[in-house]
Parts: C-alpha cells; sequence; structure tokens
C-alpha cells in the first residue's frame, strides 16, 4: 500500500511544485514522486504525465531516447496549465539501468531495442502503471487530460475508475541516433507518433 511519506514545494526553472514522495516504506530510498504545478486544481480536469525514470536522457542528455525533453516540456506545460507528474521509478522500461546499459550493448552490435530486452530475457516493457493511478487515486484526482503518446498509458486509465477527458500529445522531433527508437515504438509499441 503506497502512502505519502514526505512532501515539500521545490523551485524549478518552470515554476514551484509540490512535491510528494509515495511509497511502501518511509525508509525506501527511490520512492515514486508526484510533481503536482502550483496552480494546479484538483477539482476540475486535472493535465497528467506518467513519467518513467531515465537517468541518461534526464540527468545526461542521452541522444539515444526523448525521455529528457519529454520531461522538460512536461514540467513547462504543467508549470503554465497546471498540472501533475507522476514521476515513476521504472528505469528503463523498468528492468534498471544496469539491464539498460547492457541491452544498449547488444543494441550497439545491431540488435533494436526491443531484440536487446528480450534477448536478455527481459520484457520489451515491463513498467506497470496502476502505479501511477494508485497515485493519484489517494491525491483524489478524478478527472484528467493525459499527455502521453502510449497506448498503454491510456488503456490504464480507461480500466480504472479515473475519467479520461483527452490525450494530449508530447511529442519531440527525433535526431540523428534516435530515429529508429522511435520508429521501434511507433511499430512495435502502438505509439502515438505522427512525425515518424
Amino acid at each position: 500500500m503506497l502512502k505519502i511519506q514526505a512532501q515539500s514545494k521545490i523551485p524549478t526553472e518552470y515554476g514551484m511544485f509540490m512535491v510528494y514522495a509515495f511509497s511502501e516504506n518511509e525508509e525506501d530510498w527511490s520512492p515514486h514522486l508526484v510533481w503536482v504545478a502550483e496552480n494546479t486544481d484538483f477539482n476540475t480536469t486535472v493535465n497528467v504525465r506518467f513519467h518513467s525514470e531515465c537517468i541518461t536522457g534526464e540527468v545526461f542528455h542521452s541522444k539515444k531516447c526523448e525521455c529528457g525533453q519529454q520531461l522538460d516540456a512536461a514540467m513547462k506545460y504543467m508549470s503554465e496549465n497546471g498540472g501533475v507528474i507522476v514521476y515513476l521509478r521504472q528505469e528503463g522500461r523498468n528492468i534498471g539501468i544496469i539491464n539498460k546499459l547492457r541491452a544498449y550493448e547488444l543494441q550497439e552490435k545491431g540488435l533494436d531495442t526491443v531484440e536487446a530486452n528480450l534477448k536478455l530475457g527481459l520484457p520489451a516493457d515491463g513498467r506497470n502503471f496502476d502505479i501511477a493511478v494508485e497515485m493519484l487515486n489517494i491525491l483524489e484526482v478524478g478527472n484528467i487530460n493525459l499527455l502521453t503518446n502510449n497506448p498503454d498509458k491510456i488503456r490504464s486509465i480507461e480500466n480504472s475508475g479515473i475519467i479520461l477527458n483527452s490525450r494530449v500529445p508530447l511529442e519531440i522531433d527525433s535526431n540523428e541516433v534516435n530515429e529508429s527508437y522511435l520508429v521501434k515504438k511507433k511499430k512495435y509499441f502502438g505509439h502515438l507518433l505522427e512525425k515518424i
């Protein structure tokens, strides 16, 4: 059972956010986080982004994915329009950083992102968005606009008691490194990408 273990206001370059740490255990060093822009009203339709941790893209600006740019765009959008970012500690589509680097090594030998995970005996995508729904329920968020290109995230809301008002695309331009990765996301996972 997830609980709010701590909360605090954090000023960012995009504006002020109230940040909640969610975990089952208060000694968990890697809790899920919910970032709530200061102009957010939970009694109206709330803009929501489910975002999975990506240390390579968010912190070190890897060009292999668009995760860091998506997080930046989501923070800017929420700051300007109100909303919530549910930050899930599910690195590498929930395989962890060590396996993610192993998968990257296989990709250097010619495998794509899905083939590499499967070669390691891992799921193509092992993420669980029910956890994000649970956190929204704890915060009593009942009606949302979901910022996503991922149909799995849409289905997680449609299968919950939360009302999905609309989907807001969050598409980032490809670069010379990640275009094939984005093509795979569209063709294999069915991501709703119009620019690819």
